[in-house]
């Protein structure tokens, strides 16, 4: 005849428990805060990695530059392990060279600002000149086909649409053009191609990024021009359909070159077998200094350890930073941190670690909005009920999702993937561009993207998933 009484003192003091855990952790999520968004070292870190060293192509100087000042200032941060992980990457080099110029020696010519996409040949000294035929996607190349495409320069202007409020989206709609035109052009016998920015922003940056050739068909160069450009040729067609463009491009792909993953990390004092990892990509394009790909991702993971250290908070698993090296042209960092995952961790002594969890921080350094998890059904509803702790600091989406193309390959390993959402509005305007600079990057909003990632990873590492 007790049971009913117990049963109800049991549940007040469960109830009670978790009222206490929840106070417990909004003082502790509240002490993240005012760290992250009070101390400036972040943003004077991520100063340094754009305007000292620069664009970061991998095999670059520059990367080789940043992997060491990286390294450097995990292995100041007092933490139990800093390693570097070799990784064999391609060197491209864009050279001294680029042009593209319309009707080149005539009255009605102009030049355009254009620049060569990631990866691609570059033409002789002379360059190459041949009629260009605007084309708005691939069903429209297949229609002109090998009659009318071979011999000339195909323009690919797939215009952006607007009215997507996720500006991936729209992305994600444009760079296919840039990613597998040149084959597409190929295969009907273009000499080149050229490609509209896959950006949403009305200037005069072109915006660069990787190609792929595909081994059966012969390469052929390709060249990005800008929005307002791509806009005045394609006007300029209308009136004048024979048009020539010239192109002349000094891009060469060198040998492979050595460079190298950056890892850091802080032992679990319950499990250090269990690692929750999160990272950026230290690698950019030339062009701009890497600021929001991936500049802001790199210090805002950077700076989770130095967050629980400087608040002497002691993880129950280890805490492990990734600076990832070439995700923009082969993502072979990423392959190389995968197949270490799968094996023991002998670079820190502790033998057949597992991944609880991995984050990615690589859409930019914006406001955050929360984080996107690939994950089970029953792990995702876990991260929202965390929810109201995060509210208050504006972190209100935590949906299930996509992540991240350097810890998409743990996947396969059943890791609960996560990636850091912050507001995409501007960050196509940027991307692979010149643009990509440290003066973009607000720096409130660049260290609540740092308190973010620290929230998560205590969570995770106090629950669990």
């Amino acid at each position: 005849m007790f049971r009913t009484p117990l049963l109800i003192l049991s549940l007040l003091l469960a109830f009670s428990h978790s009222l206490l855990a929840q106070k417990e952790d909004s003082v502790i999520i509240r002490r993240i805060f005012k760290e992250a968004l009070s101390d400036t070292t972040a943003y004077h870190n991520l100063r340094y990695l754009c305007t000292a060293i620069g664009g970061r192509l991998c095999g670059s100087p520059q990367a080789e530059k940043a992997v060491r000042w990286s390294e450097k200032l995990l292995g100041e941060m007092g933490l139990d392990t800093v390693f570097l992980q070799e990784v064999k990457v391609r060197h491209w080099v864009r050279g001294n060279i680029e042009k593209l110029e319309v009707n080149p020696g005539t009255a009605s010519g102009f030049r355009l600002h254009a620049c060569a996409i990631g990866g691609s040949i570059g033409t002789d000294e002379k360059g190459l000149t041949g009629n260009v035929i605007e084309v708005h996607d691939f069903d429209e190349l297949k229609k002109l086909g090998r009659k009318n495409i071979e011999g000339n320069i195909v323009f690919f202007n797939h215009t952006p649409d607007p009215v997507h409020y996720n500006t991936f989206e729209a992305y994600s709609e444009l760079v296919q053009f840039r990613v597998y035109g040149v084959d597409y052009a190929s295969s009907y016998g273009a000499k080149a191609v050229v490609v509209r920015s896959a950006t949403l922003a009305h200037d005069d940056f072109p915006h660069t990024g990787i190609i792929y050739y595909a081994d059966t068909v012969k390469k052929i160069p390709a060249m990005a021009v800008s929005f307002n450009d791509a806009e005045r040729l394609s006007s300029f067609l209308k009136s004048n359909p024979n048009a020539d463009l010239l192109m002349q491009m000094a891009c060469n792909e060198q040998p492979e070159t050595t460079s190298y993953n950056v890892i850091g990390e802080i032992r679990g004092t319950m499990h250090p077998e269990k690692v929750i990892a999160f990272g950026g990509h230290l690698d950019s394009w030339d062009i701009g200094q890497g600021a929001s790909d991936d500049g802001t991702g790199v210090i805002q993971t950077i700076e989770v350890l130095r967050l629980f250290k400087k608040l002497g908070l002691k993880p129950n698993y280890s805490l492990r930073v990734v600076v990832f090296m070439d995700e923009e042209m082969a993502q072979r960092g990423a392959a190389k941190y995968a197949k270490f995952a799968k094996q023991s961790d002998s670079a820190s002594g502790i033998q057949h670690q597992k991944h609880v969890a991995a984050i990615e921080a690589d859409r930019g350094g914006f406001t955050p909005f929360g984080f996107s998890i690939d994950a089970t059904d029953l792990q995702v509803k876990k991260v929202q009920s965390w929810k109201n702790l995060l509210l208050p600091y504006g972190l209100y989406s935590f949906e299930k999702g996509g992540s991240g193309v350097d810890i998409g390959m743990l996947k396969p390993l059943g890791v609960p993937l996560f990636a850091l959402v912050p507001d995409s509005q501007r960050y196509f305007d940027y991307h692979h561009s010149a643009q990509d600079t440290f003066d973009k990057v607000n720096q409130r909003e660049l260290q609540l993207g740092s308190f973010a990632m620290a929230a998560l990873v205590f969570l995770i590492d106090k629950y669990g998933l």
